[in-house]
């Protein structure tokens, strides 16, 4: 084994330990995902670093105005994506809802609407939480025992 492959092996036995202590797969996945996320910011932050270093020495500067905050500290290209509670929430404020959706539905709308694609997975606890807040209403369909959404 590489001494890298070796290091995060040593690295994720620790954390294990401190992520199965919570007995909630939610807050286990959400901890990993906060995790995961930090590691990719370094990681990007660290590339920019040596992306700036390599354009002077070749006695090129990139362009600010190719560039944006993302509000962390760190500069990307381009802008990132709205996330899905995000992009629900703007949904909620148009006619969509009007009619009953199901969440395969909704997902193909954010597909096409808003250039994400969502998982079903990613999108039911968002919509079950929106229904809790009684923004949408969750209505059983009895063709095929799932449910639709539709504004309260």
């Amino acid at each position: 084994m590489s001494k890298h492959t070796e290091k995060l092996r040593k690295q994720l036995l620790e954390i294990s330990e401190v992520v199965n202590a919570f007995k909630s797969e939610a807050v286990q996945v959400k901890i990993i995902d906060r995790l995961l996320d930090s590691i990719m910011d370094g990681e990007r932050h660290d590339y920019e670093g040596d992306a700036s270093k390599l354009q002077e020495r070749r006695g090129r500067k990139r362009k600010d105005d190719d560039y944006e905050d993302d509000g962390a500290g760190s500069r990307i290209r381009g802008r990132k994506k709205p996330g899905a509670t995000k992009i629900l929430n703007q949904i909620i404020h148009t006619d969509f809802f009007d009619a009953p959706r199901s969440i395969s539905a909704i997902a193909q709308y954010c597909k096409d609407q808003y250039d994400s694609d969502f998982k079903t997975s990613e999108l039911s606890g968002i919509l079950l939480k929106l229904a809790n807040e009684n923004k949408l209403r969750r209505e059983r369909n009895n063709e095929n025992n799932r449910f639709d959404y539709v504004k309260a």
